[in-house]
């Protein structure tokens, strides 16, 4: 089973720069959206034989969510909790029961420059976590999407001078710590644990994709026990349209 993942950062905008060749020719069972920035409705994407499932943030033009998936889920839930759960006001989480594993799809706050969202993302991370651990009791648990956090050096380049900065903060990067510390893994670190300069997000300025000064704050994390069911965990940084590149995993039947 192949998954995919990408911050679109507006998914209006990315129709119009490749989105559906892209779409097309990675031939994923399900692909999960962030960032999308819309209401359902307001674009016009369709592919035979792919439902999807919409979390639209209250607030028009921010956030959100959207998983496309050609495998029929048991049932799909929105934010955690009864429906509509905490955090479905913005519209950053959606979970699908595929029968042998959970997906959820999950938009992580973003602290901000001045980090006046903090303790919200704080609470987000601490709630995440007690959500996949409880569902992890059920079944394994894949988790994607834009985390908002470089966990190690390793996936930022310039780190020195980013230490204190928004997704690079010693609390970000904690939350991610005591997340994979409760029974998860980062598929992609786990894969490849010395490959550097593997980055998902790039500033629009100083041409820092065209350098590659980026981060990797795109994810991929999996239950422990699902672990020896990864094939592969893989970045697209040649798929333009978003400061993101989309982000996969390929899990074997």
């Amino acid at each position: 089973m192949k998954l995919i993942s990408w911050n679109v950062n507006g998914f209006r905008a990315v129709l119009g720069k490749g989105f559906a060749d892209f779409f097309d020719s990675v031939g994923a069972d399900a692909v999960c959206l962030q960032e999308t920035k819309m209401q359902p409705g307001q674009a016009d994407f369709e592919r035979e034989g792919y439902a999807s499932f919409w979390s639209s943030a209250e607030k028009k033009g921010y956030s959100g969510t959207v998983l496309f998936t050609r495998r029929a889920p048991l049932s799909v839930t929105y934010g955690i909790g009864e429906a509509p759960g905490k955090y479905s006001d913005e519209g950053r989480l959606i979970t699908a029961d595929f029968g042998d594993f959970y997906l959820i799809n999950s938009y992580s706050p973003n602290v901000q420059r001045e980090l006046t969202r903090m303790d919200y993302r704080m609470g987000f991370e601490d709630d995440l976590r007690v959500y996949m651990t409880e569902l992890d009791k059920i079944k394994p648990v894949v988790l994607c999407g834009d985390l908002n956090v470089a966990h190690e050096e390793i996936d930022i380049k310039n780190a020195k001078s980013n230490v204190g900065n928004a997704g690079f903060t010693d609390e970000e990067r904690g939350k991610m710590t005591e997340l994979l510390e409760a029974g998860f893994a980062d598929s992609f670190r786990r894969l490849y644990p010395d490959r550097r300069d593997a980055y998902t997000w790039w500033s629009y300025m100083f041409k820092a994709r065209e350098r590659n000064t980026g981060w990797r704050i795109d994810y991929f994390i999996v239950s422990e026990r699902l672990m020896d069911r990864v094939e592969d965990a893989l970045i697209y940084p040649e798929v333009m349209g978003s400061d993101h590149c989309p982000v996969g995993l390929v899990l074997k039947d």
